[in-house]
């Protein structure tokens, strides 16, 4: 019975006895692994660098002094070049300075030219209106065509927008906000006043200073009113050679002078009429005739 073989022992099989924390698996996990690989991988980073290279915070001042010096050169050189610059931008405004006062000049030489040519227009239709008729004929025609100046007795007329109108935009009556058009002077109104004062019998007229001829136009561009293309500003002068009280007397009396007075008590537009002693006009500027010739033609008795 010694000499058979013993079989060899069993292993229990009984389970381990449990963990006392082993209901706390979740708390135990993380107990265990309390960084994630994330975290773990920066950590070594960051001590790699401490052990191998320069810290991280040197290198970011590094850098910034490095920002820095790049933006003091950018700032420099900048300063650099407008300095350079300067004097060729100073030229260029002494050349633009001198070449507005070189076509100043030319243009007053070019006016007085016009106002020389002008006077000799004048004086070679005296002559040859001379030949066919004196002096008084050449005289005559001058004065209705407003080729030269005059004086005599005559009306003053002042034609003004409404009170209201000088209030706000600067005292500007175009630039007052909410002020109705119809308390302001139009082109239409001097119209009329010019009318009635030339079938009124007044002999030359004038508004602010621009005298008036056969061939003027009171028009609008905008608010201004134009007189041959010349803008002008309330108040409105108008000055009339003629005989001044029966001159002032029937114009106040005529439609237009109504229509003006109309204007004035209905939207306030201020008006002033006066007879003077004696007005002075100056001549046009210009009397230029395109279509109309002189008549050859013997009259038939």
């Amino acid at each position: 019975m010694c000499g058979m073989p013993q079989p060899p022992p069993v292993r229990s099989t009984a389970s381990r006895p449990p963990r006392p924390d082993a209901s706390m698996s979740l708390l135990t996990n993380v107990m265990d692994h309390s960084l994630d690989d994330g975290y773990a991988e920066a950590a070594a980073r960051k001590t790699a660098d401490d052990a191998g290279g320069m810290p991280r915070t040197v290198r970011a001042k590094l850098g910034l002094a490095a920002g820095l010096v790049l933006a003091a050169v950018v700032v420099t050189v900048g300063a650099a070049q407008a300095r350079i610059a300067a004097p060729t931008v100073a030229k260029e405004r002494q050349e633009l300075i001198d070449r507005i006062q070189r076509e100043t000049a030319a243009a007053d030489k070019l006016e007085g030219t016009v106002d020389k040519l002008r006077d000799d227009v004048s004086a070679q239709q005296r002559e040859a209106l001379k030949m066919h008729g004196g002096s008084g004929r050449a005289d005559l025609v001058g004065l209705l065509s407003g080729a030269v100046a005059v004086h005599g007795p005559g009306v003053k007329l002042v034609v003004n927008d409404a009170k209201e109108a000088s209030t706000g935009g600067d005292g500007n009556p175009r630039e007052t906000s909410g002020f109705s058009d119809t308390g302001r002077v139009r082109d239409r109104d001097m119209q009329r006043v010019v009318n009635g004062l030339w079938e009124s019998g007044a002999e030359a007229i004038a508004i602010n200073g621009q005298r008036l001829t056969s061939l003027s136009a009171i028009r609008a561009a905008g608010d201004a009113i134009l007189v041959d293309n010349r803008p002008l500003v309330p108040p409105y002068t108008v000055l009339a050679v003629g005989d001044g009280r029966r001159l002032s007397t029937r114009f106040q009396n005529s439609a237009d002078g109504l229509y003006l007075h109309a204007l004035q008590e209905n939207y306030g537009i201020r008006t002033g009429i006066s007879a003077e002693s004696d007005i002075r006009l100056p001549a046009a500027p210009s009397v230029t005739v395109r279509t109309a010739q002189p008549s050859t033609e013997k009259g038939t008795s």
